[in-house]
């Protein structure tokens, strides 16, 4: 089964990266851009057919490895 997982920073915390690239757009004359934001997006591929045992596994992944939960959201798209 594919799984898709996107990240990306809750609200409030500062993102460094997203203001750097508003920044380079700014100076590229992309002036009508604002509130640029990364995130980060991990694909792969689990051998089972049950999907809530894959949500189950996938979060228990997300929370021990893949996202900071302390400063990041996560999304499990199936």
């Amino acid at each position: 089964m594919k799984v898709v997982v996107n990240i990306t920073l809750k609200n409030g915390v500062l993102d460094p990266q997203g203001k750097a690239i508003e920044k380079a757009l700014h100076s590229l004359d992309f002036n009508n851009i604002s509130n640029v934001k990364t995130s980060k997006q991990i694909t792969f591929d689990i051998d089972k057919n049950d999907k809530n045992e894959v949500l189950k596994q996938t979060d228990t992944m997300c929370k021990e490895l893949l996202a900071n939960v302390v400063i990041e959201d996560y999304e499990i798209i199936i």
